[in-house]
């Protein structure tokens, strides 16, 4: 049945940070609403802090203390006045406890209800409904049951057999999403440790070990429809997006429309979505996701709140689907009707991570020194300059969204976007990004969901390139121009660049991964020869750490910082930092080879030897976990575990040596 009508509010607590919060507080003010934020002790100046009208203290950094503390939140609604909870997404947004416990306080809650929530927040219970509605599956298993049903957390010990459906099989829990608890599995000898590895992983995200098996579609298309329905009867799809840019399952460039599927694809899809949203009486805004392949559309889940790439959404329909979440939870009608929904032009969004990616897209920890967002595009950030990242919360940082009136044309204007943004003393995956939008699997439309994990061709767009000779130019001129003068300051004559001056070059020597380079800076011309050619500095943007260069007659602008030890430059994205030729500094490994570093900032959740143990290479040593996904901590040759630097629950720093595996020497 659906919820009786809502009443109207004017106070809206937005249960949420960073990008999200901020985004929903704009759309809340332009509709005359009263805005409250709330903010963990890590959060006490983040800048969805500042922009709401109200800001209240929920506790502690941890997320179960603060952004995951229902009691917290609905005190803060107390404290407030608020009337009504937006929840955003990630955090609390697809927790039906959390629906039922706003709506018991007698506060509105802009979402579905608790019971729709509940139903269609787990892929198991959605897959149901989705049979009902007439809306195509994909097959399922367990051991003897060719239909399948959901495997919970009384698995047997042997765990199930190959399916009727053959391999190879996903494992995915059944609650939550976000790529957690997702396991590809070709061999049936590998099925029970990937069950087990996913129960582990489910149940420290989303506090419930219930997974799902189904057959593997390989080389699909992830296409999902954006639907919205109304108190009074009215349910609407605003068309779909392609979501194929992933890697393990985590969604990296997301687009509107879906520029491969065929008309009738389309339509399935578009039908599908609204036949699901009527069969559970959904009401407010949701998205319907699928695995398409070729003609065939297969129903993956239902995602029972605002979606991270609903921009896309918002800039090919002209619509602003918060306003409609909130007029719809106010109970008023929609006032569309499905014609009226028109998609205009295409938009890519790229999702911009704190992430290590040629460690493996490790997420990354540190204070972004410098922070540049690009204009002429839509940015949804909350990324500010000097702020610390930590490891407590999702490693997002912002979205960047281009828009154009055809694919190619906001392709190419997502890559200058790209281009011009810059982050600097946080490791990103800007450079990954720009990359991957200019690679020509994805200009020419065919990346599929696996692209990036299997195909070979994908070295290219995830390998860091060979360092570029405008970065190593630009890093030479910097440091000459700062020599004598403050080493933190990176243009330190008055006016940042001087022409005038005697005709001379001197000899810059910098370190890059234990290498030395050298250039040589023709200071009167500001010309630099390095290593494939001549740079010329033509112009320094003194307030904003910027320098353009000009090569071949072409000028492009790059970010730089310097400190004490280093300096760094943005290029197409991509950070690069250089050492200084300082006397004293070591440029040699800081580990042996032996050693087993911690790879990021972590817990530590299983050890698998102990010391003196003989291991094979590449055998597990142990399990890390940090901002809820888990690391395998292999053996890097044969040898034996002479030792062992830290035990299961215990927190531990990046580079921490957790252990050591001297070699086995043959005798001769």
């Amino acid at each position: 049945m659906r919820e009786l009508l809502a009443r109207p509010f004017t106070t809206l607590l937005v249960a949420n940070r960073g990008e999200i919060a901020r985004r929903i507080i704009r759309t809340a003010r332009a509709a005359g609403l009263r805005t409250v934020g709330v903010y963990s002790d890590a959060d006490s100046t983040a800048a969805h802090v500042r922009e709401a009208d109200v800001a209240v203290r929920l506790g502690p950094t941890a997320p179960a203390q603060s952004y995951l503390s229902i009691d917290a939140i609905l005190r803060a609604c107390e404290a407030s006045g608020a009337d009504a909870v937006h929840p955003g997404y990630g955090f609390l947004s697809e927790r039906s406890a959390f629906a039922q416990a706003v709506t018991d306080a007698g506060l509105v809650f802009v979402g579905p209800s608790a019971s729709v929530m509940e139903a269609m927040g787990r892929k198991d219970h959605a897959r149901e409904i989705a049979e009902r509605a007439g809306v195509p599956v994909v097959p399922r298993f367990v051991e003897g049951d060719p239909h399948g049903v959901p495997i919970g957390t009384g698995v047997p010990s042997d765990g199930p057999q190959a399916p009727p459906v053959g391999y190879p099989v996903l494992v995915k829990a059944a609650a939550g999403g976000g790529g957690k608890g997702m396991r590809i599995v070709r061999d049936p000898a590998d099925l029970d440790a990937s069950i087990t590895s996913a129960r582990r992983e489910t149940i420290s995200a989303f506090g419930d070990g219930t997974l799902l098996i189904e057959q593997y579609v390989e080389h699909g298309r992830h296409v999902e429809v954006q639907v919205i329905a109304d108190q009074h009867g009215t349910v609407l799809h605003l068309g779909e997006r392609d979501c194929s840019v992933q890697r393990r399952h985590q969604k990296v460039l997301e687009e509107a429309p879906a520029p491969t599927i065929s008309p009738g694809v389309r339509r399935l899809l578009h039908e599908s979505s609204v036949a699901l949203a009527r069969e559970v009486g959904y009401v407010n805004a949701g998205t319907v996701e699928f695995l398409v392949a070729g003609d065939q559309a297969y129903f993956l889940e239902m995602n029972t709140r605002l979606q991270v790439e609903h921009p896309v959404t918002e800039e090919v329909t002209g619509l602003d689907l918060v306003a409609l979440q909130l007029r719809v939870a106010s109970g008023e009608p929609l006032g569309l009707s499905q014609d009226e929904v028109i998609c205009r032009g295409h938009a890519i969004e790229a999702r911009v991570y704190a992430e290590d990616v040629p460690a493996g897209f490790l997420p990354a920890t540190g204070r972004a020194e410098v922070v540049q967002w690009p204009c002429g595009v839509r940015v949804d950030a909350a990324l500010d300059p000097g702020q610390l990242v930590g490891t407590a919360y999702d490693p997002m940082l912002g979205k960047v969204i281009s828009y154009g009136p055809t694919r190619e044309a906001a392709r190419r204007q997502l890559v200058a976007a790209l281009d011009a943004t810059g982050v600097i003393g946080l490791g990103t995956n800007l450079g990954f990004l720009r990359r991957m939008a200019a690679s020509p699997a994805f200009t020419a439309g065919e990346v599929h969901t696996a692209w990036l994990d299997d195909d070979p061709a994908a070295v290219d767009v995830i390998a860091l390139p060979e360092l570029p000779r405008e970065v190593l130019a630009v890093s030479a001129w910097a440091l000459l121009r700062v020599a004598g003068t403050d080493p933190a300051h990176p243009f330190g004559a008055a006016d940042g660049w001087r022409l005038a001056g005697p005709a001379a070059s001197t000899l810059v020597r910098l370190w890059h991964r234990g290498e030395a380079l050298t250039a040589r800076v023709h200071t009167a011309t500001g010309d630099v020869d390095v290593p494939g050619g001549c740079v010329r500095i033509v112009r320094v943007h003194r307030s904003q750490g910027r320098v353009r260069l000009s090569i071949d007659g072409l000028t492009h602008d790059l970010s730089i910082h310097l400190d004490a030890a280093t300096v760094s430059v943005v290029w197409q994205g991509q950070t690069w930092t250089l050492e200084r030729d300082t006397v004293g500094v070591d440029h040699a490994e800081r580990t042996r080879d032996a050693d087993v570093p911690a790879p990021m900032p972590g817990t530590l959740l299983a050890v698998q030897v102990a010391q003196g143990d003989s291991v094979t290479a590449g055998q597990t040593l142990g399990v890390m976990e940090a901002m809820k996904m888990e690391l395998t901590l292999t053996a890097p040759h044969a040898g034996v575990v002479s030792r062992m630097a830290a035990t299961v629950g215990a927190q531990v720093p990046l580079g921490h040596v957790l252990f050591t595996v001297d070699p086995v020497v043959e005798a001769t």
